[in-house]
């Protein structure tokens, strides 16, 4: 019998926030520094406050005791809430960060397709990008030459190759960035929520490619919070809770028992490489089931989200977005193209959207938010949580149709 390709046994990583580490500092700072600390530990005792209160640590456990193996050969996917761990993880199994207890054996050339968009620089030409972008996948010269036709073919930017990819659309250079990380050729692939990139022409490009790596008989570690990809692509999933595994099997038992918790989402650890999430959702205008959402239709329907910042971006919008079960994007629902500003500011910001009437056909959808931000021209993204959405017929014979919209219409004899 072959050994498993990952064996992991009690991972555990461990975050320290509110520490204030000395870092770098002048002569002059540190000499400042004690001169004053005196002075702030006196007037802290006339207040009534312990002096360096605000250093005090909290010990946050982003794993806690994950243990689990993946054969050869074996898709798995890994789903859970926004700070469940499923990123962090990745990041262990990957070397980016090392674990605070616990191993990981990995047995196999691995791959890592992980925040789409890192290696890509702006003053190189696509054709640049792509050597480097691959260097840096860990990719050979050799084996960029042999795929780079394939590789501009999929991103389809043939026609600007020789241009610095700074005057490129931020969906350009999505496309480049996916196009070298699909085509590794790795023995083991962990792979991380990049399947909701680009326009929806090009996600379907992205589900196909993803389903012919499949195909190939890798060992696949597949983390998502599209619900649809992660049941068409991974017979098995583990579910992870706030750095906890508390679940392991068939996808269907683990989708349900993901989406048998509430439909208001609690609050959640962050994800600590950024300053902003989403940490809940709530809607209504909807009635609770056991797997989501279920809406009339024709009824209107009241979506919110509360948003957790850290450190303000230069700019940030929201999306709203629908998708049918196949997961192809229906209705997406942009705060920038409404021109609302979020105006965000440290702490707490709560954002609703109203909707007269969803314009689909009854049916099971999902519906989810999406928080877009960027620092520095660097766009990243905090997906929500995914809720399935059933949109009930409210006449006999509604939801037989081989459709997804529905225009809102009358009829006349002329």
């Amino acid at each position: 019998m072959d050994a498993p390709a990952l064996e992991v046994e009690n991972i555990g990583k461990k975050y320290q926030i509110g520490k204030l580490a000395p870092g770098f500092r002048t002569l002059r700072e540190a000499i400042t520094d004690a001169a004053k600390r005196p002075v702030k530990r006196t007037w802290s005792l006339l207040r009534g406050s312990a002096y360096g209160a605000a250093q005090l640590e909290e010990e946050i456990w982003a794993l806690k005791e994950v243990s689990f193996k993946v054969g050869q050969g074996e898709v798995v996917g890994v789903i859970g809430r926004n700070g469940a761990g499923k990123s962090t993880l990745l990041r262990v199994l990957t070397r980016i960060t090392e674990p605070t207890e616990g191993l990981a054996r990995i047995r196999g050339r691995v791959g890592a397709l992980l925040e789409v968009g890192t290696g890509l620089h702006h003053e190189l030409t696509g054709r640049e990008n792509i050597y480097l972008n691959g260097s840096i996948l860990g990719m050979k010269r050799a084996e960029v030459n042999r795929k780079f036709d394939e590789m501009v073919d999929f991103a389809g930017i043939e026609q600007f190759l020789e241009t610095p990819i700074k005057h490129y659309s931020d969906g350009m250079r999505v496309r480049l960035a996916f196009s070298v990380a699909a085509h590794l050729d790795p023995e083991i692939l962990f792979v991380d929520e990049v399947l909701s990139v680009g326009d929806v022409a090009f996600q379907r490009k992205c589900v196909g490619k993803m389903g012919e790596v499949v195909g190939e008989g890798r060992t696949i570690l597949f983390v998502s919070h599209n619900i649809t990809a992660v049941r068409e692509l991974c017979p098995r999933s583990i579910l992870l809770d706030r750095g906890n595994l508390v679940f392991d099997g068939p996808t269907d038992e683990t989708i349900t028992r993901y989406l048998s918790d509430e439909v208001l989402s609690d609050g959640t650890q962050p994800d600590l490489r950024s300053g902003i999430w989403i940490i809940r959702e709530y809607f209504r205008g909807v009635e609770q089931a056991g797997e989501g959402l279920v809406l009339d239709r024709g009824e209107p329907i009241t979506c919110g989200v509360e948003i957790q910042t850290e450190r303000v971006p230069d700019r940030a919008w929201l999306n709203l977005e629908v998708f049918s079960i196949g997961g192809v994007r229906l209705v997406d629902m942009r705060s920038d193209y409404d021109n609302v500003e979020l105006d965000l500011k440290p702490g707490g910001t709560t954002m609703e959207v109203g909707i007269d009437e969803l314009p689909l056909l009854p049916g099971t959808y999902s519906i989810r938010f999406r928080l877009l931000f960027d620092y520095g021209g660097q766009v990243r993204a905090d997906a929500g949580r995914e809720f399935p959405l059933l949109i009930r017929s409210t006449k006999e014979g509604e939801g037989k149709e081989q459709a997804f919209v529905y225009a809102s219409h009358s009829w006349r004899r002329l």
